[in-house]
């Protein structure tokens, strides 16, 4: 018989959701470009880029962030949540100590798009796993949800906290105090990560439990890295997940400036509203899928957030864009990509098993870097082109809505 050991599944999420509120400084990359535009349109700051690169380092953080999850899944899988969130949270320290220091688009680049996007990376790969796999597959949903919307929820408190912090003390002064900060909030919390011991079984199917309550057994074999590869279900996820992450993130990394005109030095309000409506996805996609189905959940969320690109064409076109639109849109999209994050998880749970859950994920998740870098450099250069954000909003929402079309004739994986 198997053991029963105490569950400890809940220190474990919430544990898990602080670290990803201090790694959601990645959500707040709108406000830190808008300063860097100002100073290359002022002729007189200290930043002397490209126009169309100021959004490179934000892209390139994406990029290294999907990756790196492949390692981090790796050491997640091998070594534990501990040690691996707590190289990520000196990774992110280090990178945003680096751009403290300097202006360079170089530096930048290095600091804040590999560093620190390496350093998420590793602190992200070690939270959801852990707490997926101390409940049910009937819970997969909601803590999925749970775990991942302190990243979505992030620039609630970031946000607010970097205006005031960049009035008082400059750019650099603010990424040096969250160099410091983030590092201590992600090494403390780390200790608090555990896998469940051998042996543990989990509460739904403990013997002294009925029948009708016990956890279904999976009715795939747990799969792992190259085997996952060659199945089909992966390259649609993957396909899936790239146009969802990335139309979401393209337009995170370019709020605070589609606001400034109509909010001024307030448009950080909008990304703050916005992380609201993002972390409330999370958590709602989660028990939407754990009721509905992942594939159905999947393609009601992506059909809305194609509908919301396309009203979004209408607001940003609009003479005089009123800030209450602006921020309404924002928070709608905001809470549609959040879905994404809490339903790839779950659909890799259920689809491939728990053993090498941190792997399997980081190999998915590449979708979501490769989406945010090219529709981010997309919009870059289409807004350099146009003046506009409206023909990146139309190029989103017809991919979204291709997307939904591919969700909704999807088999649904197998409840692990």
């Amino acid at each position: 018989m198997a053991e029963i050991f105490k569950n400890k599944g809940w220190t474990v999420t919430f544990a898990g959701l602080g670290i990803n509120l201090a790694l959601g400084v990645l959500y707040t990359w709108s406000i830190y470009q808008a300063i860097i535009v100002e100073s290359i349109e002022s002729g007189t700051g200290a930043f002397n880029w490209d126009r169309a690169s100021v959004a490179d380092p934000y892209a390139v953080c994406c990029l290294v962030f999907a990756f790196s999850m492949i390692l981090a899944g790796k050491c997640q899988d091998k070594f534990g949540p501990r040690l691996t969130a707590l190289t990520g949270g000196i990774l992110v320290g280090l990178g945003l100590l680096l751009i403290s220091q300097s202006t360079s688009y170089t530096i930048w680049i290095l600091g804040f798009g590999v560093l620190t996007g390496a350093g998420i990376g590793f602190g992200y790969a070690s939270a959801t796993p852990p707490a997926l796999k101390w409940f049910p597959g009937a819970r997969t949903g909601l803590i999925a949800g749970l775990v991942v919307a302190g990243f979505g929820l992030a620039p609630v408190y970031i946000a607010p906290l970097a205006a005031y912090l960049v009035d008082l003390w400059g750019l650099q002064g603010t990424m040096l105090f969250f160099a410091v900060a983030f590092f201590i909030v992600v090494s403390a919390l780390s200790r608090f990560l555990v896998n469940p011991p051998a042996g543990y079984i989990t509460e739904s199917s403990s013997p002294s439990l009925s029948t009708t309550e016990q956890a279904p057994l999976p009715a795939v074999p747990e799969l792992s890295g190259k085997a996952v590869l060659f199945t089909g279900t992966f390259w649609k996820l993957w396909f899936l997940y790239f146009i969802g992450a990335g139309a979401g993130l393209m337009v995170i990394g370019n709020l605070a400036g589609m606001a400034k005109s109509s909010m001024g030095d307030a448009a950080f309000i909008a990304v703050a509203i916005m992380a609201v409506g993002n972390a409330s996805g999370r958590i709602i996609a989660g028990v939407v899928s754990d009721a509905l189905g992942r594939s159905m959940a999947l393609a009601i969320f992506l059909g809305l957030q194609a509908l919301n690109m396309f009203l979004a064409i209408i607001v940003v076109s609009a003479e005089g864009s009123v800030a209450f639109f602006i921020v309404l849109s924002a928070t709608f999209i905001g809470f549609n990509y959040g879905t994404n994050l809490a339903l790839f998880p779950a659909f890799c749970k259920s689809a491939w098993g728990v053993k090498s859950m941190g792997v399997n994920y980081g190999l998915l998740f590449t979708s979501w870097g490769v989406g945010g870098f090219v529709m981010t450099r997309i919009s870059s250069m289409l807004v350099s082109s146009t003046g506009s954000f409206a023909s990146s909003f139309m190029v989103a929402g017809v991919l979204l809505a291709i997307a939904a079309v591919v969700a909704l004739r999807m088999k649904e994986p197998t409840t692990a």
